[in-house]
């Protein structure tokens, strides 16, 4: 960054060439997936829309052939059909949950770009994870310097000696932060606290040693180099700065370098859970202001020693992998630190199983078979790249996962865009990273992922429970119409009155599922299968189950009403405040999957239902007893004995539908008990 003076600029590289060009052309290779729910709302949609269109007009032909009605009527009780099956509240509920969900997540530090993304989380069944920032406090604190044949801890380090001084100057004239900086990288940050905590003046240094040149660090390189004159300072990774040594410090003098030793030495500080950096010093004969170049130091180097880093895991990280575990998600830590910290530190937080550790160059040698089954069976990768990032995503997914990645670098876009769900750091994040992402973490805490995964399970249940109840309701609508169509009635309920219900229901009722909050149980199962739709084999029997309960409802009453004398619109209103009411005491069942729905916990958990029941009955109480709304809808005020069977027709299908409930999960405890004594 030039901010004064003059000077000539040398281009090395244009367009696609240029590291930027480079992700670019990765991203663009990398098509956006389609989340699980809008392929499941997709395939859904076409379904009903088909089935709902052949019964009606096959409704509509039964009518005109066997009972002969007149076109026009037929082809009005095909509509009302179609008008009684269709979702149509659907979308606006879906979008409702979708945007709660968001709300919900952004209270616990996740903020969603992409609504569908809230649900894509929850769907989740594998977390590829960064460590440092992400697992970790990201609180880097110097712990010890090194050579080959000792270790000091930072109260030892004595810049008189001529050992440790070189590797303290080393450390601070190949570092970007200032010594009074409250930013910047906190690698860097910590070796300039090092080098003030020894008592080195690190302003005199720095006036002493005026940077002419600079190699920043790269993924490819693994090393930063400074030059200051004839001298260049290295840091890096231990082994991409000991591949460019021929020497090595031995007390304050230097000899050839004994690469095992140093190597062991630097084992042992990462088997240790250190972060562990390498820090070297190179003769530079072609003066200063000449630049520097990466071949230049490919050999001829001084190690100077390592400096071990601790970065302790965040306090809350035990515990959400602990919930990821009982949750069936499997979480991979891909980093970029050596292969035996990044083992110590995922033992420490067990990940993994505490013995494979597979690294970058590793992967490489492998073809897409070979990596689908590392991927999956191994769960810490280090010494990666961003290109590696990507290459395990594509082979998560290929394997049938649903795969969350973080990531916080412009080169990390590519893996990002291609997840099922990218996570982007927002505070050490770049924009690239945020804009490829669809959920960024306000904190960069992992504890924040799996709040996102408890919050996007709650999202998906409420929109299958949304399904849950409107699905039977619609059903029952739809066969009071082809029963009576089939059997040659007059409706029960006429089709201005079904729309209203339609209407009313879907504003009122189904709307109040949206605000359930998460169920207990909710990261205690396994992420659903992708192949599985929305609707599964125990919603289709809800829907059948439910949907004949309250046909038989409504026939009932509205027989009864007939028989006692009513008239037409009296018998039609009670059969649909029968309708509306089944479905308001439906709405306490489908709140609650298979747990009762009747307890005090289910039902005052959600205080919006409540709201909802009460705009429900204010509205229908207008359009059955107000003389305006009569006049539009065709109602008439039942008189009280009506409104005695329309309740008893309510309790009916909520006793039964518990009833159901009960022996449904009595079942399932049956079985999940026998499973476990045979295992």
């Amino acid at each position: 960054m030039v901010t004064l003076g003059q000077g000539s600029g040398v281009v090395v590289a244009t367009g696609e060439a240029t590291e930027l060009g480079r992700i670019s052309h990765l991203l663009e290779g990398v098509g956006t997936l389609t989340t699980p729910l809008l392929r499941d709302i997709t395939r859904f949609g076409r379904s009903l829309a088909v089935l709902i269109l052949a019964v009606a007009a096959a409704m509509g032909l039964v009518a005109v052939w066997w009972h002969a009605t007149p076109i026009g009527d037929a082809f009005l009780a095909g509509v009302a059909l179609a008008v009684a099956a269709i979702p149509e509240g659907l979308p606006a509920i879906i979008t409702v949950t979708l945007a709660i969900g968001v709300q919900r997540m952004a209270a616990r530090k996740a903020g969603v770009r992409r609504l569908p993304a809230v649900e894509t989380l929850g769907a989740v069944s594998v977390i590829c994870t960064d460590k440092t920032g992400t697992l970790t406090r990201n609180e880097l604190v110097a712990r010890k310097i090194a050579t080959a044949a000792q270790a000091w801890p930072p109260d030892e380090v004595d810049p008189a000696r001529s050992g440790h001084r070189r590797l303290l100057e080393a450390a601070v004239l190949c570092n970007d932060v200032a010594e009074d900086a409250h930013a910047g990288d906190p690698l860097e940050r910590a070796l300039v606290q090092l080098a003030l905590d020894s008592g080195l003046d690190v302003a005199g240094v720095r006036d002493a040693n005026p940077r002419d040149a600079m190699l920043p660090f790269s993924s490819d390189a693994k090393f930063m180099a400074t030059a200051h004159g004839e001298r260049v300072c290295l840091k890096g990774a231990p082994e991409a700065v000991m591949s460019r040594c021929d020497q090595a410090l031995d007390g304050d003098e230097p000899v050839a370098l004994d690469a095992e030793a140093w190597m062991a030495r630097m084992e042992g500080l990462a088997r240790s859970g250190y972060r562990v950096l390498a820090f070297a010093e190179h003769a530079r004969e072609l003066g200063g202001g000449k630049g520097l170049h990466v071949d230049d130091l490919a050999k001829g180097g001084c190690l100077l020693g390592f400096v071990a880093f601790e970065d302790p895991p965040r306090e809350e990280v035990p515990a959400a992998l602990s919930a990821c575990r009982s949750a069936g998600i499997r979480v991979a830590m891909i980093t970029g630190d050596h292969a035996a910290t990044a083992k110590a530190i995922a033992g420490q937080l067990g990940i993994g199983d505490g013995e494979r550790v597979m690294t970058g160059p590793e992967l490489d040698k492998l073809d897409a078979n070979g990596l689908r089954e590392a991927a999956a069976g191994c769960s810490v990768f280090a010494r990666t790249t961003p290109e590696h990032k990507l290459r395990l995503v594509e082979a998560l997914q290929a394997g049938g996962a649903v795969v969350a990645m973080t990531g916080d670098g412009a080169n990390d876009a590519p893996a990002l865009k291609r997840a099922d769900i990218g996570v982007a750091m927002g505070i050490k994040g770049t924009e690239a990273s945020r804009q490829a992402a669809e959920i960024v973490l306000a904190d960069d805490n992992f504890a924040s992922i799996v709040a996102g995964v408890e919050e996007g399970r709650g999202v998906y249940d409420n929109i299958r429970k949304a399904l849950m109840f409107i699905l039977p309701t619609n059903a029952a609508q739809a066969l009071v119409v082809l029963v009576a169509a089939l059997m040659g009635m007059s409706l029960p309920i006429t089709p201005v009155q079904i729309l209203w219900i339609n209407m009313v229901t879907a504003v009122t009722l189904a709307m109040a599922v949206a605000f359930e909050p998460p169920e207990g149980q909710v990261m205690q199962r396994s992420p659903r299968p992708p192949g599985r739709g929305l609707v599964t084999a125990y919603v289709g029997w809800r829907v059948a189950w439910v949907g004949v309960l309250m046909t038989v409802g409504v026939f009932a009453t509205f027989r009864m009403a007939i028989d006692s004398g009513a008239g037409a619109e009296v018998a039609r209103t009670v059969a649909m405040n029968t309708l509306v009411a089944a479905q308001l005491a439906y709405l306490f069942c489908a709140r609650r999957w298979v747990s009762p729905g009747w307890t005090p916990q289910a039902l005052f958990a959600n205080p919006w239902a409540w709201v909802c029941v009460g705009a429900l009955l204010l509205m229908q109480g207008t359009i059955t007893a107000w003389p305006p709304a009569q006049a539009v809808f065709g109602t008439a005020m039942p008189a009280a004995g009506h409104w005695l069977w329309i309740a008893i027709v309510a309790l009916v299908v909520f006793v039964l539908v518990e009833l159901e409930k009960a022996v449904l999960h009595a079942r399932a405890s049956r079985r999940r008990a026998s499973r476990g004594r045979a295992g």
